[in-house]
């Protein structure tokens, strides 16, 4: 009996990391956390193939993992940055950031379209070279020490979606487990 006890609970912890891990990947694709939508961006610039927040490189989405014992399942991401996008914080401007600030404003300003005269187009890509070109440089003028507000945009975690699938998963389980062994005996 407790060999069977044993395979029901691998069985459920094993449904529940698919379902979870599948429900915390279209997290990035709802842009929200099931029902709590995550902030929207208030720089012009929007990083990254797929204009979706959180989504530049693909990196922090593809990072998320999950482990599991005999009794839970846990999952995290191994990037560093992931905890204060999923908790939201304030960051310290260091001297670093501030070369990054600067390099992606020259960036930028380097991409502008000219006319055969040197001054730049006035079509919709200078433009929005232009904003993007405008936030990196205030970001570049920030002191060092200065803070930057992240806002909280989780991608993990707990809430009443997460607890009504892991109770779905237990309930189909168990009800199959019941149903299996009813049927053998009879």
């Amino acid at each position: 009996m407790s060999e069977e006890i044993h395979r029901i609970i691998r069985n459920i912890l094993s449904d529940i990391r698919v379902e979870l891990s599948d429900e915390f990947d279209r997290n990035f694709e709802r842009e929200s956390f099931f029902s709590e939508g995550w902030a929207r961006r208030k720089s012009p610039v929007r990083g990254g193939r797929s204009g979706h927040l959180l989504v530049d490189t693909g990196g922090l989405r593809q990072s998320i993992q999950s482990r599991s014992d005999e009794g839970s399942i846990t999952f995290f991401s191994t990037v560093a940055y992931a905890g204060i996008h999923n908790e939201g914080g304030e960051i310290k401007v260091t001297a670093k950031m501030k070369r990054y600030f600067w390099a992606r404003y020259y960036e930028a300003t380097g991409g502008f379209g000219r006319r055969k005269d040197g001054s730049s187009r006035q079509n919709a890509r200078n433009r929005r070279l232009t904003s993007e070109a405008e936030f990196w440089k205030l970001m570049a003028l920030m002191k060092v020490g200065s803070t930057v507000k992240i806002p909280r945009r989780r991608f993990l975690g707990s809430s009443p979606e997460v607890e009504k699938a892991v109770r779905e998963i237990i309930e189909e389980n168990l009800r199959d487990y019941f149903v299996n062994e009813y049927t053998r005996k009879i």
